[in-house]
């Protein structure tokens, strides 16, 4: 039977990334060899590189607008330290937005780099909403900000307008809808939401606000080693970036970013519609600031978990349980993820209602 797949991540991929992937483990480019075993400095992998790179820039309209496109490993949660160390002047200041768990780890990282203003916060209310109305320090070096939370279910509707380099994390929202994305000076995200297995990192960085710094960065961590390096200063996540390209040809073959995003509509209007629909669920985020990818909601009454659960397994549906922080339940809906899916979770919420 078909799995409806709501994992938060690593997620649900297209069904042709699985095919080509599986089909390149065993035989890449008809070279003899699986894409596990081939040499990163070969003429097939690096093709696979190039061309990961040039066509993130291309899906997020960037072309011609003086970004490079890197595939690192290490995860978002290296681009904690990495973007502090590339921006954060000795003696200087960050801005961060606390909107979130992953936003909260980036804030301690760069507190070990220098002076790190959080100019607003949803910690106390559980992270249930987006801050708003808060002022971003013209003093500082740069200002970070997450733009979808997966644990709690918020996503960032607009960002604010700064003269200071804007640093964003959009793991686990990129590509997902249209936005003009040269508003951010270094985008990163982790592949393993909309892009691909987990292994890599995709960062699109402004090349114009390196080096200005003065820090000695380490190597390993200076954004402008690996861009003249051509993301292969040390041997890349092969097999991952891999699987990215073929998500991100997926996603260029359906029309790219923009037909996407009518897509995640449909399913997100489809959920949340049904969550405000029926008397027996709730939703777990403020509704201005909810995420079209990660839908978090509870019951109102919890002694209706077992039967609900039972009802939702038999349908096929995986990775449907919150986080721990929210509790309930928590629907991510990645691009891959169909909008048939997400009405067989309808259906089985509906009939939830039905049989009470």
């Amino acid at each position: 039977m078909k799995k409806h797949n709501y994992s938060a991540g690593p997620c649900i991929l297209p069904q042709e990334v699985f095919e080509k992937s599986a089909q390149a483990i065993l035989n890449f480019n008809n070279s003899g060899l699986s894409i596990l075993e081939i040499s990163h400095r070969s003429k097939d992998f690096v093709a696979v590189m190039d061309e990961a790179r040039a066509l993130a820039i291309e899906l997020l309209g960037l072309e011609g607008k003086g970004y490079q496109a890197l595939f690192l490993a290490g995860g978002a949660s290296l681009e904690f330290i990495m973007a502090p160390y590339n921006l954060m002047k000795e003696g200087g200041k960050a801005a961060y937005l606390d909107s979130g768990t992953w936003a909260s780890a980036a804030i301690k990282e760069a507190k070990l780099f220098g002076d790190t203003v959080v100019v607003a916060s949803s910690k106390e209310e559980n992270y249930n909403h987006i801050p708003k109305g808060y002022e971003i320090p013209s003093d500082a070096d740069y200002f970070h900000c997450t733009s979808n939370n997966t644990i709690f279910g918020t996503q960032m509707k607009e960002f604010p307008t700064t003269d200071i380099p804007v640093v964003c994390d959009m793991s686990s929202d990129i590509f997902s809808r249209v936005l003009d994305f040269s508003k951010f000076d270094i985008i990163y995200a982790g592949a393993q939401k909309n892009m691909g297995p987990a292994g890599t990192t995709l960062v699109v960085i402004k090349e114009e606000i390196l080096g200005k710094n003065n820090r000695i960065i380490p190597s390993m961590l200076d954004y402008t080693k690996h861009i003249k390096a051509e993301s292969m200063y040390n041997t890349p996540p092969v097999f991952p970036v891999y699987a990215s390209l073929l998500t991100l040809q997926w996603l260029k073959n359906l029309g790219g970013v923009a037909a996407i995003e009518k897509i995640n509509n449909a399913k997100a209007a489809l959920l949340y519609g049904e969550i405000d629909r029926n008397p027996l669920f709730k939703g777990a985020a403020a509704v201005e600031d909810r995420s079209n990818m990660n839908a978090t909601f509870l019951l109102n009454d919890s002694a209706h978990a077992e039967t609900f659960d039972a009802m939702w397994k038999a349908a096929g549906i995986s990775g449907l349980p919150g986080h721990r922080s929210v509790g309930g339940y928590r629907a991510s809906m990645y691009n891959a993820l169909p909008l048939e899916s997400v009405q067989v979770l309808v259906d089985v919420m509906k009939e939830l209602e039905k049989n009470m």
